[in-house]
């Protein structure tokens, strides 16, 4: 009789960051429902996030809670990038790379278990020299689409400069991309300006450029995507993700979250919300959130609140973090019909977007919000603040056709509030082909996970790759 197969055992190292984090932790729940034994790295402060990932596996999934590593730009006891300023998160790309050492340390110290394969977030590029020394491959996960991923990586391939006397709206070009995309350099990732032209401390900014070529040097990259919506980029390998293999496996969260806890507790409880909701018609609502990460200033909100108000839309707004609404504002949408409702703090998204009433998402187009609206058939109101979120927007208006621009979007810009209103009341005459396509693209994401669909039939093909190692 042949001896037993060992369960593979892989090593998920995530990003502290919920648009980063959540994702992984999906993959992971889809990894052990498909046998294999993973251990996840965490830290005390981030820890509580994988309760319930490992209340559903407790015999397949383990973390290892590791202190994280302190850094004189960081404040002492800040482990997750929820609600920082954008220059925080060069420094935990930078800072994180001193898990290094711990986790080799753990990963000699399992001979009964020995990890096969390291999976890691594409911001935590340190753990490809990390799998070298284990001995193991690396993949590198994609909490964002393919585009997405490939444009800073040409960047950072490339050293694109902007030249001198050109202002923000310098195009750059990325020729190697299908449909040779451009975007103005005030469109491109935060990260990568803050490298290229020095804004940061030079030990950051070198770990920024080194993250991205580390993922290069990967054995391929695991996304949080499907065909349906990237086909274009999926067709054959690209030069900007150094020709490596991809598997489109996405979405990967889950239908439902009955709780409307996913990634935090929620400020208002998914029955309560659902239940103002079932007093508009169908698609009469807009919903408007602009994730974890992006927090309006004033001027932004003042906008925003006019635009709303202007509209005479219905509306579902969640203020996150330190965000502000303006003064009475609040108090006068709850008394005009009770048209308006303002949630501070995380929202139960994945219920409020499959409510029959939800007929728009103005979003930040942060890939996470993309998915959860993509798979609930809501169309989107583009309003890109950073990262990667410029490029979702050219993907979800250019290529899907799920998706109007709100307005040209960018961090700490104040839109013209008039012109804002003017899309919002628009989007019932102009928006019914965004209506049709966001439709017919949730069928297709419901058809790539189930067995046979092309993100189930990459999933199983990733795990059949792990399982010959």
């Amino acid at each position: 009789m042949a001896p037993p197969t060992a369960t593979p055992h892989v090593l998920l190292v995530p990003f502290p960051a919920q648009g980063h984090a959540l994702p992984l932790y999906d993959l992971a729940a889809l990894l052990a429902a498909r046998g294999l034994r993973l251990t996840v790295v965490t830290t005390p402060g981030n820890a509580a996030q994988l309760a319930p990932l490992l209340a559903a596996h407790p015999d397949s999934v383990r973390p290892l809670v590791l202190p994280f590593p302190s850094h004189p730009s960081l404040p002492a006891g800040l482990e997750n990038t929820m609600n920082c300023p954008p220059v925080y998160i060069a420094v935990f790309i930078h800072a994180l790379a001193a898990l290094h050492r711990p986790i080799l340390a753990w990963a000699r110290s399992q001979p009964a278990h020995p990890v096969v394969a390291v999976v890691s977030d594409f911001f935590c590029g340190w753990t490809q020299p990390l799998a070298a020394e284990i001995g193991v491959p690396r993949v590198v996960f994609t909490p964002s689409g393919v585009l997405g991923t490939a444009v800073p990586h040409s960047l950072f391939r490339r050293l694109v400069k902007r030249p001198v006397g050109c202002d923000d709206g310098f195009p750059v070009a990325f020729p190697a991309i299908p449909g040779e995309p451009a975007f103005e350099w005030r469109e491109i990732s935060m990260l990568y300006k803050a490298y290229i032209e020095g804004l940061v401390e030079e030990q950051v900014g070198e770990s920024l450029k080194q993250n991205c070529l580390w993922n290069l040097e990967s054995w391929g990259f695991v996304s949080n995507t499907f065909r349906a919506l990237e086909g274009r980029y999926l067709d054959a390998p690209l030069e900007d993700l150094g020709f490596k293999r991809v598997w489109a496996v996405g979405p990967v969260a889950p239908d439902t979250d009955a709780a409307g806890e996913r990634g935090g507790e929620a400020a208002v409880a998914a029955g309560d919300l659902s239940a103002w909701l079932d007093a508009f018609p169908e698609g009469s609502v807009v919903y408007v959130c602009f994730g974890s990460q992006a927090v309006l200033t004033p001027a932004m909100a003042a906008a925003l609140a006019e635009a709303l108000e202007r509209s005479a839309v219905p509306f579902v707004w969640v203020v996150s973090g330190d965000g502000v609404v303006p003064e009475g504002f609040e108090a006068r949408a709850a008394a005009a019909a009770k048209r308006g409702m303002v949630v501070r703090g995380w929202a139960p998204q994945v219920a409020a977007l499959r409510h029959a009433a939800v007929g728009w998402f103005m979003t930040h187009c942060g890939w996470n919000s993309v998915l959860e609206a993509v798979a609930a058939g809501v169309p989107m109101l583009a309003w890109p603040m950073a990262a990667d979120q410029f490029v979702n927007a050219r993907l979800l208006v250019e290529d899907a056709g799920v998706a109007l621009r709100a307005c040209a979007g960018g961090a700490g810009v104040a839109p013209d509030a008039g012109e804002l209103a003017a899309v919002l009341a628009s989007v019932g005459e102009k928006g019914s082909g965004a209506r049709a396509r966001a439709k017919e693209l949730a069928a297709d994401a419901a058809i790539a996970v189930r067995s046979g669909g092309s993100s189930y039939e990459d999933l199983e093909r990733f795990v059949q790759e792990i399982q010959k190692l």
